[in-house]
């Protein structure tokens, strides 16, 4: 299996907007996409012709389809709250939130490209749950993604064979760790919520969950059916 390697070329990183202590972020963001090569092997998009479910396949391939399924998930939302802003959103609400979208959706674009025609399909989400005009709808509904999306990367990590993609994760898990805090501090600035004892254990520890738990949580979300039976 051939290995992404990073293009130490950073140049398209100077483009990206910076916010105060969001800036690590939208840099670890940009030097995402500088990564990815087509990964060939198993062509996915044979089988999802076959089938209506959308399969994540096995291995490395597996668990990139899945990060890259959670990341098409996350980038449509916030393209969402950016298009149609809610009520009252200020404007360090809206340069925060305009942030995040430009980093899902470079995260999106990572996996794309690394996969390349291993890629499973885009996805269709469903808001419907959501009142985008809404703040606390909106906000509550980012920190349930963010905290499910370090959750994943965190229990997906284990199932990585090849250090290349296992260092990729690491750096995109610590920009959707910064993105958790962050709509956090916005639901509740006066409380301790960004680290709270529901996603820290006692131990300093952020939460982890299988790949078969997170899509329970993020399916009312994902209009197209996922099977992840290959993944641990």
């Amino acid at each position: 299996m051939k290995q992404i390697h990073l293009n130490t070329d950073r140049s398209d990183q100077r483009g990206l907007a910076r916010r105060s202590f969001l800036k690590w972020s939208g840099a670890a963001a940009a030097a995402a996409v500088a990564f990815g090569v087509d990964v060939p092997g198993l062509r996915l998009n044979q089988a999802f012709a076959q089938s209506r479910a959308v399969d994540l396949g096995a291995g490395d391939l597996g668990v990139l389809n899945y990060a890259y399924a959670l990341e098409q998930l996350e980038a449509a939302f916030y393209t969402e709250v950016m298009a149609a802003p809610y009520a009252g959103m200020s404007k360090y609400e809206r340069s925060l939130l305009n942030d995040i979208r430009g980093h899902e959706v470079a995260h999106r674009e990572f996996f794309k490209k690394a996969l390349g025609q291993n890629a499973i399909p885009g996805l269709t989400p469903n808001f419907s749950a959501v009142n985008f005009a809404d703040r606390n709808s909106v906000l509550k509904t980012a920190m349930t993604f963010e905290d499910l999306g370090v959750s994943a990367y965190n229990g997906g990590g284990a199932a990585i064979k090849t250090p290349a993609y296992l260092a990729a994760a690491g750096s995109i898990v610590s920009v959707e760790a910064r993105h958790a805090a962050t709509i956090r501090d916005m639901l509740s600035p006066f409380t301790a919520s960004f680290a709270g004892d529901d996603v820290v254990d006692r131990n300093g520890l952020d939460v982890s969950k299988p790949p078969s738990a997170v899509l329970r949580a993020a399916g009312p979300f994902i209009a197209t059916p996922i099977t992840a039976s290959q993944l641990p």
